[in-house]
């Protein structure tokens, strides 16, 4: 979905009258900003992997992951259960389609305990870890039937290090947490509860291959706050096909309605995973990535947002969340006052923290400070490598110590938080962010109103957290 560059100014420039024009494409129309254009515009959402920047292999990896656990705080724990019961028409993932057969869906947690158990002979430190959160993702786990949930969260609460301090969240579909499944997880002490909504609105739900209506969301937020979740986060999506910016401040409505207590706003992102590494991403490409199929959809009279309304559609959720009284921390994270930050966001990338994750499933993305992995996404090579007793992870790559420093900045940038020269230099000895390399880079991106120098920190402005994206992918 590359546009040329006269093509990008033009979707930049056409927006939707009836909304406020956003200030950041002041910035990305300057020449000088060119670079961030090129970036977004090939549709990124959020820097969620941090590739390393020499070739590494798992071996290497399980003994940095090892090191680092002998003396690290709390981890974040992935358990990743690939199974759903559709493909939605944007989803790059690795999933595992079981409609029809969920007694499959039980495979799926016989593989994940015995590929935890590799690990946990492999990394002899990580039994003892303590665990700060544990999410089991997918794919859509809440179609696992109740025994294979209970079987589950029993055999990481027995095996991995959970504390008292230990948040267990559970992620699925709107329509599968029923209230049976409510009450098991309560009682399993999960304490938070996440969901892929998306939208609010039937017809851009219908478009997306979802199965679910808006009402359903609306049950689901309403059921699981009633069940006594402390916790219940959203995702919502914006540049989705046929959305408006009518459509979106319906969203914005509806989750301010219903007090959710968390909103992640992810834009549409049709660029490949592996390419903008970005993410994790399966073997096929979403439906939506076909050149074919977009033109089709455009034939048949649907229409896809212009860069200039994403800004749009970004702007009116940022600013309406936080003036009702929620915080953004990380970019486009947003929970009500008092209750945020995203507590497995910030074990991995608040600039004081940074810790290891470790995420075990088909797809898995794990990572240290020495070195990152991805577990293979191909089922079938997962399963196999599983069964001869081996963990399967398909890639490792290694940080030099330069990449290892410029890696700790990318992430406490994404934050939103300003960056203090104090940790930096504790972390890394002889290093400052107000020397060269970095002083050069933070005084070109001050030039540009992008950041603010001041005494010990270095702080991203308005215009700076809508592009950290693509400020850190392309300049840092």
């Amino acid at each position: 979905m590359t546009l040329g560059y006269e093509a990008a100014i033009g979707s930049l420039h056409t927006i939707d009258p009836a909304w406020p024009r956003p200030a950041v494409l002041d910035v990305l129309e300057a020449p000088e900003n060119r670079h961030l254009l090129d970036f977004v515009q090939e549709d990124p959402f959020g820097a969620h992997v941090f590739p390393g920047n020499v070739p590494g292999s798992p071996s290497e990896f399980l003994r940095d992951l090892d090191a680092q656990l002998a003396s690290a705080g709390p981890i974040h724990l992935w358990s990743y259960i690939p199974t759903c019961a559709y493909r939605c028409r944007f989803c790059q993932y690795p999933v595992v389609l079981v409609k029809g057969k969920i007694e499959k869906a039980a495979d799926w947690v016989d593989l994940n305990i015995r590929e935890a158990r590799l690990w946990l002979d492999a990394v002899p430190h990580l039994a003892g870890a303590e665990v700060g959160e544990f999410n089991v993702f997918g794919g859509t786990p809440s179609l696992l039937p109740e025994p294979e949930i209970r079987r589950l969260l029993d055999f990481y609460r027995s095996n991995f290090g959970f504390t008292a301090e230990t948040t267990i969240r559970f992620e699925g579909d709107p329509s599968t947490f029923t209230p049976a499944k409510l009450e098991l997880l309560r009682e399993l002490g999960c304490t938070k509860l996440s969901s892929g909504v998306q939208s609010f609105d039937d017809h851009v739900l219908a478009l997306c291959g979802r199965e679910h209506t808006a009402q359903m969301c609306v049950d689901f937020v309403s059921g699981a706050t009633a069940a006594g979740f402390e916790w219940v986060s959203i995702d919502l999506m914006y540049g989705l096909l046929d959305q408006t910016l009518d459509s979106v401040r319906r969203d914005l409505d509806v989750v301010l309605e219903n007090e959710v207590t968390a909103v992640v706003c992810t834009k549409l992102h049709l660029a490949s995973y592996s390419d903008t590494r970005t993410g994790v991403t399966g073997e096929k490409p979403a439906a939506w990535q076909l050149p074919s199929y977009r033109d089709k959809l455009v034939r048949d009279g649907h229409r896809w947002p212009t860069l200039g309304e994403q800004y749009q559609m970004r702007e009116l959720l940022t600013e309406g969340l936080r003036a009702a009284g929620y915080t953004e921390h990380p970019t486009m994270y947003f929970a009500r006052d008092g209750l945020g930050p995203e507590k497995w966001k910030s074990i991995m990338v608040d600039q004081d923290k940074q810790e290891a994750e470790v995420a075990i499933g088909l797809g898995g993305s794990s990572s240290c400070r020495a070195s990152e992995a991805i577990t293979d996404v191909n089922s079938r090579r997962y399963t196999e490598t599983v069964t001869a007793g081996r963990i399967p992870l398909g890639s490792a790559t290694r940080f030099t110590p330069e990449a290892q420093e410029a890696r700790a900045v990318k992430m406490a940038l994404t934050t939103l938080q300003p960056l203090r020269d104090s940790l930096h230099r504790e972390r890394f000895p002889g290093r400052s962010l107000f020397a060269d390399p970095w002083l050069g880079k933070f005084r070109a991106l001050a030039d540009r109103g992008l950041v603010r120098l001041g005494p010990d920190v270095v702080e991203l402005t308005a215009a700076g957290e809508v592009l950290v994206e693509a400020i850190i992918t392309t300049e840092l």
